[in-house]
């Protein structure tokens, strides 16, 4: 038998870190009914790729992933805002009728509330996510 999905979005700056890791455990230890796809794997690098060379990496994950998602779970930096293609993944999975959810980094997680206000532009997302750590 095969679980509905929920997709894990979340800032890339954690990619590959302990941290990473520990989310994902948190949320299948709190919502078992889901099998987690975490977008952190070689087949959506690629997939992102391909589209990229094609003008936009992001469409990738609207066109090929998010629609056969049954739910999504969504982390927001430490202050609460939600990185631009983040926010853009939770508003279309809820505009699907799906349930979203969000997960803080100390690993709470909540019925996630779509707050425009609570979103980064593309430009303040990618100073975050890539601002040289000193």
């Amino acid at each position: 038998m095969t679980l509905p999905k929920i997709y894990f979005g979340h800032t890339i700056d954690i990619y590959n870190t302990p941290k990473e890791q520990e989310l994902v455990e948190r949320i299948q230890r709190e919502l078992p009914q889901f099998e987690v796809e975490n977008p952190n794997q070689p087949i959506h690098e690629q997939g992102y790729q391909t589209y990229k060379i094609a003008g936009n990496g992001m469409k990738y994950y609207f066109e090929k992933v998010l629609p056969s998602m049954d739910a999504g779970i969504f982390q927001p930096f430490a202050d609460g805002k939600f990185g631009a293609g983040v926010f853009g993944e939770a508003a279309f999975l809820h505009g699907q009728g799906k349930p979203i959810y969000e997960i803080s980094l100390e690993g709470k997680i909540a019925s996630m509330e779509l707050d425009a206000s609570r979103a980064l532009t593309v430009e303040q997302t990618r100073e975050r996510v890539y601002k040289k750590k000193p």
